[in-house]
């Protein structure tokens, strides 16, 4: 049997379907398109302004996380990056140069909620230098830059961080300047100190200095609020003193400068990043930034600490006042929790290590982990 012949209805019918069939076909091939030359041009864009950085790809190999640590599932939920303040009185970033600040972000790869915290400058910890030893937080950095920096990250608190950013007092005074500034509640002698701050601050970076007359809610310009991160002899609005004080300045600037970055326009970011970008070293790679600024949009800086949560200011020798972890076993324990939503998180053997020698040497244990079977020297 022969096709049966088609009406005139329906041959028009047929034909409007392929029409819009085609129709179709072409609309997802232009989205299609339209979405490669997105993704090209952030590319294209990162790699412009990438070009600006000063670009540090450090050997993943150096940054040693403890064996138990490297198939931890829950850390694999998250992104865990070092990033460090630099008080460098050049324009140089790497070692020989303190880490004033030293943080860790942690974002979640799913949520794009960032948690942030803050480890004291000051905290006594193992550094795996050549020579391994113990000391002051911030000498790792000043010994062998971020790679030995981020090791002793890893090795004490059981993290598995393999990227860092580096700021100088420069890159921070110019994204608060591009932003236009930020307003902090300030107490009438953090003000003096602002100022006596900024005098070696304008010193070291070259910029001018505006003094500053009033305290309560304040509007601080860059040089202002990077000289009110760096007050450590009075309290806080909150009461908290000395270097505990210090990065909780620290995070209240960046949380501030986070919801300044939320609320810019492209035109301002871009001029963020030009001015910025110079003063930052990064191991970032151009794909791994775009591949973090393709969820700006959705990442909330949720909460904020400072570490070690249990501590005590005590003198250690040679070594001067630290601020020891009571204990390093407890506090990390805490800092996973934290971090992380890990309940009971048992510490590596080698974080029990070296809070086994903390605790030798300082004598200071946290009563939970006499109690729950914790390292012991007794």
């Amino acid at each position: 049997m022969g096709k049966k012949k088609l009406t005139e209805q329906q041959r028009r019918q047929q034909k409007r379907k392929k029409l819009a069939k085609r129709r179709r076909r072409r609309k997802i091939l232009i989205v299609v398109e339209l979405l490669i030359l997105l993704v090209l041009g952030v590319g294209v864009y990162a790699a412009s302004k990438y070009d600006l950085m000063n670009i540090n790809p450090i050997d993943r190999e150096n940054v040693m996380m403890n064996d138990e640590v490297a198939g931890n599932k829950e850390l694999k939920a998250y992104t865990n990056i070092a990033l460090f303040g630099i008080d460098s009185r050049d324009e140089s970033l790497g070692d020989g140069n303190r880490s004033d600040t030293i943080m860790v972000a942690s974002i979640n790869n799913k949520t794009k909620e960032i948690k942030m915290v803050s480890v004291y400058r000051d905290t006594y910890l193992f550094i795996p230098k050549e020579n391994s030893t113990y000391d002051k937080a911030n000498l790792g950095y000043f010994y062998g830059g971020p790679e030995l920096a981020i090791n002793e990250l890893n090795r004490n608190l059981d993290l598995d961080i393999t990227d860092y950013v580096a700021v100088n007092f420069s890159a921070l005074i110019d994204t608060i300047d591009a932003f236009g500034g930020i307003d902090i509640e300030i107490t009438e002698k953090e003000c003096f100190y602002i100022n006596g701050y900024m005098t070696e601050t304008s010193e070291i970076t070259g910029k001018e200095k505006v003094e500053l007359y009033e305290s309560g809610l304040v509007h601080l310009n860059g040089m202002q609020a990077t000289a009110f991160c760096r007050i450590r002899f009075v309290p806080t609005v909150n009461g908290t003193n000395d270097d505990y004080g210090r990065t909780e300045r620290q995070r209240l600037v960046i949380s501030k400068i986070a919801e300044k970055a939320k609320q810019a326009d492209l035109a301002t970011l871009n001029k963020v990043m030009d001015a910025v970008l110079p003063n930052i070293s990064t191991s970032l790679t151009v794909k791994e930034m775009v591949e973090l600024l393709s969820g700006i949009a959705k990442y909330e800086l949720v909460d904020n600490a400072g570490f070690p949560f249990e501590k005590a200011a005590t003198g250690m020798g040679s070594k001067g006042d630290c601020v020891v972890p009571v204990d390093l076993e407890y506090n990390v324990k805490e800092l996973h929790r934290f971090l992380f939503g890990v309940e009971d998180y048992i510490v590596s053997g080698a974080v029990k290590e070296i809070s086994d020698r903390i605790i030798e040497v300082s004598g200071l244990k946290h009563k939970e982990t006499e109690t729950i079977g914790g390292s012991s020297t007794e």
